[in-house]
């Protein structure tokens, strides 16, 4: 029997993807799988129990990875799922920067008493008068999942786009446009572009990317998007060049003190991914995910270790072992089987970082005495017996 705890509320449809072999728990410590929406996890006490988190969602920065990795927990999150949800708010946030949408609301609110409210309306709307994104060019940094579907969104909308991803993976160019330019350097979308969205994950190496320099290289009365970090833009930055009149508009979807009510910020309350389909659509993958490693030892969409795969789990053993990524490490282990005259039938080893994941399929079943003789090597955080 495997136990799972819930950090925030997770889709039912999700859940429902457990069966009889998982049985919720609401004490964290008795349970070897966590799933997880924004709950702050990195002062939390990992219980020894714990085997693996899944964050429902795409962004990991909630959850103390490397804490993780060196306890032998394995972390994934849910890339693409709520892909849609997001691309569409994007889409909105576009319209919304490009016509005066927002003030003109505010303004109807603010009158909505007004006997003469249509009539004055006729005056008042030149003042919210906007533009069109037809024939736009829009530039897309990051072109994963997200980022994909909203360039060949704005593409069928008319708008010409311009993208930028250094680590752009086969799956992902596969399914973008052709009617997509990929550049090499971002500056060329700051140059030229009239719309700029960011679709990167935050990292140090992405942190403060949309700086004060990139910002003044931008082409005048652009539009900034941000749906992906508050962190990866430098705000101050941002909200200086609206004032100098440098920059149009500012999009964003995590509010905060800087952005909040400043002139030209639309500023949404973290709305990208809530959608009852997003939720859904994470929390279904987040259950696969968890099943999957625990039931056949196999990692897809982690972001701290490797993905490892050896399929559905038919041998006559199977172990894990999630180690440090330093050489000698395979030798040391089979090593260990040998002296148990314990033949490995299959073998998948992988890396990433710091963390390496070796998976063995086994002829004959892994005693509890090999496991413990993997465990003692001073490299290895965790092993587990799957078969």
């Amino acid at each position: 029997m495997y136990k799972y705890a819930c950090l925030n509320p997770i889709a039912a449809v999700g859940l429902d993807g457990f069966d009889a072999a998982y049985e919720k728990t609401e004490d964290v410590n008795e349970a070897q799988a966590i799933l997880v929406r924004s709950a702050a996890m990195h002062d939390m006490d990992l219980p020894e129990s714990l085997e693996v988190v899944a964050r429902a969602g795409a962004g990991v920065n909630n959850i103390p990875l490397d804490k993780c990795a060196q306890k032998g927990v394995v972390v994934f999150n849910t890339p693409g799922a709520n892909a849609n949800g997001v691309k569409e708010l994007v889409l909105t946030g576009m319209l919304l920067a490009s016509r005066g949408i927002v003030d003109g609301i505010n303004w109807v609110t603010e009158n909505k008493t007004d006997a003469d409210l249509a009539k004055k309306a006729e005056k008042q709307k030149k003042q919210y008068a906007g533009t069109e994104i037809l024939g736009k060019k829009l530039g897309v940094i990051g072109l994963g999942a997200i980022g994909v579907q909203v360039a060949n969104s704005a593409i069928k909308l008319g708008m010409e786009v311009v993208g930028y991803d250094p680590y752009l993976s086969v799956p992902a160019a596969l399914h973008l446009s052709g009617k997509a330019t990929i550049v090499k350097d971002p500056a060329e979308i700051y140059k030229n572009c009239d719309f700029i969205t960011i679709h990167v994950p935050l990292m140090d190496a992405t942190r403060g990317m949309v700086n004060a320099e990139a910002i003044a290289s931008m082409k005048e009365n652009a539009v900034v998007l941000n749906f992906s970090r508050d962190a990866l833009v430098e705000e101050e930055a941002i909200v200086k060049a609206l004032k100098d009149g440098k920059i149009r508009r500012y999009v964003c979807d995590f509010p905060n003190p800087t952005t909040a009510g400043q002139e030209g910020c639309i500023v949404l309350p973290h709305l990208g991914a809530s959608t009852a389909e997003s939720e859904d659509n994470c929390a279904i993958m987040a259950v696969k995910e968890i099943r999957d490693y625990l039931e056949n030892g196999n990692i897809t969409n982690s972001v701290n270790y490797p993905n490892c795969n050896l399929g559905v789990c038919a041998s006559a053993g199977r172990i894990a072992v999630l180690h440090k990524n330093v050489k000698g490490s395979i030798g040391k282990f089979t090593a260990v089987f040998g002296d148990a005259d314990i033949n490995i039938a299959n073998m998948s080893n992988a890396s990433k970082g710091d963390y390496a994941y070796t998976l063995l399929d086994l002829d004959s079943p892994a005693t509890q005495e090999v496991a413990d003789k993997l465990a003692a090597i001073e490299t290895v955080f965790k092993v587990r017996v799957i078969k």
